[in-house]
């Protein structure tokens, strides 16, 4: 047979850049296995085992053979406790099992609904998702596979990494389609508080009224539960107004250390919270099919059995907050705003930037500042650039979901690199 000489990828995977996350934890992990004494801070995810209660659930399930297909957007019965869930926790009005979708992980849930909710258009023509910066690494190119063009909505340590309704107001036209929200935030840790979130659902009402008929609000809350208490978590869906045209996203991962499960749900509510679940389940059946129905039982038994280690790892959380916020406070020229939900800080750096590290390695970015960092000192920590084309290059992201004795042992060698930065 003749092969071609080379064989091309579509455009729109050659374009796609690999995740910054993926790839610093990665690298990390090589060295660690090398030998190399690696303090990994790239993770996004809880180091506490998924609660005994779900796992024990999944592995009776698979005892009872319950390894067939479900129902493409899941069984009736988690569908059902998903919507009580909702309902309660969140307060969003009129879910039922039939506003509920439950996919392979938030980030799955995520891609079905851009991939639902966008039409492809001409260039210049494309509809609009407007995206709160920094935020997390995939909203941005997920909605861009989709056809979206994303507008960067740019924040800064200074108003704890949130946008203000004026802001919104000025960024909507005819083809905005939707705004994405994540709160509480990856990678910055900051809230809406529930007067901030309905000052912008007024803005969001008053211009599907006028300007952008089709506009929906997209919430990311799957940190909803890792919650410190300076800021309650309130859900935008359950603001009257704009609740039937608010689609929330969430999982188990992050709040029961369930994020290797890949479990995920889509929700909305009234009638287009139906239909849009109708075309979800028609997406998913046309992909993946359904999840495995044995994790289902874990999910369940996550939301009714483990509120006990929901609330340990939530301490845990809460107090590793105050301790790295305290101690990068120390360093000199890092700018930061208080984590008060997830496990994330996201310093600012730039005043390190334009300096040569102890070893000769030239810091003009996050990613030089990161790269250096990992070289010299063995501390991992995600480049800001794929959190924001705009104000990316001035931050790094630092996870704390990890002990007090590594986060006080990063803080040192995160001051030792700064100390040794030379400014000639």
């Amino acid at each position: 047979m003749n092969y071609p000489a080379r064989m091309n990828l579509s455009a729109r995977v050659s374009s796609l850049k690999a995740s910054s996350t993926v790839a610093v934890m990665n690298k990390a992990k090589a060295l660690k296995a090398a030998g190399a004494d690696v303090l990994n801070f790239s993770a996004g995810e809880p180091d506490f085992d998924t609660p005994e209660p779900a796992k024990r659930a999944a592995i009776n399930a698979i005892n009872a053979n319950l390894t067939r297909y479900i129902d493409t957007p899941g069984d009736p019965a988690t569908r059902e406790l998903l919507a009580r869930h909702i309902s309660t926790t969140s307060n969003i009005p009129g879910v039922t099992k039939d506003h509920v979708l439950v996919t392979a992980g938030v980030k799955m849930a995520l891609y079905l609904t851009y991939q639902t909710l966008f039409d492809l258009q001409p260039p210049g023509q494309e509809q609009e998702m407007l995206l709160p910066v920094p935020a997390w690494v995939s909203f941005s190119p997920m909605a861009r596979l989709a056809g979206a063009k994303v507008v960067e909505l740019p924040t800064g340590p200074e108003q704890d990494f949130k946008i203000t309704p004026a802001q919104l107001k000025s960024a909507i036209t005819p083809r905005t389609r939707a705004l994405m929200l994540n709160t509480p935030s990856n990678p910055c840790s900051t809230m809406y508080s529930q007067a901030e979130l309905e000052a912008l659902a007024a803005v969001v009402a008053e211009a599907a009224s006028t300007i952008a008929p089709e506009m929906v609000v997209i919430s990311d809350e799957l940190y909803q539960n890792i919650v410190f208490g300076s800021v309650p978590h309130f859900s935008i869906g359950s603001v009257p107004s704009i609740a039937e045209r608010t689609i929330t996203v969430n999982g188990p991962g992050k709040s029961f250390a369930m994020t290797g499960w890949r479990l995920g749900w889509v929700s909305g509510s009234g009638e287009f919270g139906k239909q849009l679940v109708a075309g979800l389940s028609k997406l998913q059946g046309q992909s993946i099919t359904c999840v495995p129905g044995f994790s289902l039982a874990a999910l369940r038994s996550a939301l009714t059995e483990c509120d006990a280690e929901l609330e340990a790892m939530r301490t845990a959380f809460a107090a590793r907050a105050e301790v790295i916020y305290a101690e990068l406070r120390k360093l000199p020229g890092i700018k930061l705003a208080r984590p008060v939900g997830a496990f994330y800080v996201f310093p600012d750096i730039s005043a390190h930037l334009g300096t040569h590290s102890a070893k000769g390695a030239k810091i003009n970015s996050a990613a030089d500042f990161a790269s250096a960092l990992l070289d010299e000192q063995q501390m991992a920590v995600v480049p800001g650039e794929d959190f924001s084309s705009l104000l990316g290059h001035k931050h790094i992201r630092i996870s704390f979901a990890c002990s007090l004795e590594q986060i006080r042992e990063g803080c040192r060698r995160l001051g030792a690199f700064i100390a040794g930065l030379n400014r000639a």
